[in-house]
Order: C-alpha cells, then structure tokens, then sequence
C-alpha cells in the first residue's frame, strides 16, 4: 500500500508518501501566501524523487481543516483532482486530529490554530488519542478555563505565537497515515472543507442584512 499525505492547511505544506510501514519522502515547508503557486508543483516533485509515478499511489489522505480557508481549499482541490482523474481512494483528517496524533505527551492534548481576535480553533484529546472537546472556533480564555478541570496534565500544541507555554507541531507523517488506515473511505466529490467559522465575507454579508 502506498499512501499520499497532504496538507496545505497552514502557511506549511507538510506532506509525505508512506509505503506500507515506511516514510519514503516528505515534505514540511513553509510557503506562506505563494502556497496555490507551489503545492501542486512540489507534491508532483516529491513523487518523482520517490521513484513513483503519480498512478503509483493507492490511497490519499487529506487534511480537510480547520485553518487556513485558502490553504484548506488547495489541498483538499489536490487531493480530490488526484483521486477522481486517476480513480484512487481518498479519506480524510482533521488538523487538529494530526496535531494531537504527533504529540507524544502523556495526558490531555490541545491542539489550537489561531483564528484571530482572540478566537482559535481547537478541540481537546486524551492521552490515547480519543476526541474529548470536538473541534470548534472558541475564544482562547475559554479554551483555557475548561483546561482548567486536568490540572497540569494538559499541553497545548500549536506552531502560531499565540501562546509561551506550547509545544511546536511537527507532525508525525508515518503516525498519520497509519491511524488513517481505519478511517473511512469517501467518494472524491463528497471530501469537502472544514472551516469551522464563516468566511469574512460572509461575517460581512449577515452583519450587511
């Protein structure tokens, strides 16, 4: 089995080709606003470097969001192109699913994503990985106060300047794609972006009527 990982959900594209129980290749690089200019171009060199041709690969695995809602819809438009063109399976993980699972601490994790004005998205995992807060945009004091309840055995894991007291993300591609292994398989055209929040413009659009 060789599986494509692939997510553009942040400034960074970190993504990686597992061939069964083996990282062959990744990539983990910051590209910031020129993510839409170099994501395709960079998924297509890696492949090449792994000796694959793009028909080689069986399953994708995309990280549908939340973040990014730029960056989101890249990845997520990657992955679906790749597995409809070329007839592959396709199933997905959240950003914060993948940031819990490459977190090694021993208790509670709290993946956060900064969302703005005070606002992340974040949810909160037990030390085995099992979904305790489902994913949501909340206020990061909030976040905090409900922390509260596991004393000090909780780490919050985030790679935006938000907090002093985290752990940086670096994700754990192999660790991803073998937890992926269980998930359902969907059809190309039902993967679909997780925003969690309403765009600006359409904040915009409601506080207009």
């Amino acid at each position: 089995m060789i599986s494509l990982y692939i997510d553009t959900s942040s400034n960074f594209l970190y993504s990686g080709i597992v061939k069964d129980d083996s990282l062959i290749c990744q990539i983990k690089q910051s590209f910031k606003k020129d993510m839409s200019t170099f994501a395709l171009s960079e998924i297509a060199k890696m492949i090449k470097k792994s000796g694959l041709k793009p028909s080689d690969v069986d399953k994708i695995i995309v990280c549908n969001g939340p973040g990014s809602f730029t960056g989101i819809r890249i990845g997520v438009t990657i992955a679906k192109t790749y597995a409809w063109s070329l007839n592959k399976e396709i199933t997905t993980i959240t950003s914060l699913e993948a940031m819990a699972l490459s977190c090694n601490f021993n208790g509670f994790k709290v993946p956060i994503i900064d969302a703005r004005r005070g606002y992340v998205y974040g949810a909160i995992f037990d030390y085995v990985n099992n979904q305790v807060m489902e994913g949501q945009h909340i206020k990061l004091d909030t976040l905090k106060v409900a922390c509260e309840n596991f004393g000090d055995n909780y780490k919050f894991i985030t790679n935006d300047s938000i907090l002093v007291d985290s752990e940086s993300y670096e994700p754990n591609i192999l660790k991803i794609v073998k937890y992926s292994e269980s998930k359902e398989l969907v059809n190309p055209h039902g993967v679909n972006p997780i925003y969690l929040k309403k765009t600006e413009a359409e904040e915009n659009k409601n506080i207009e009527c």
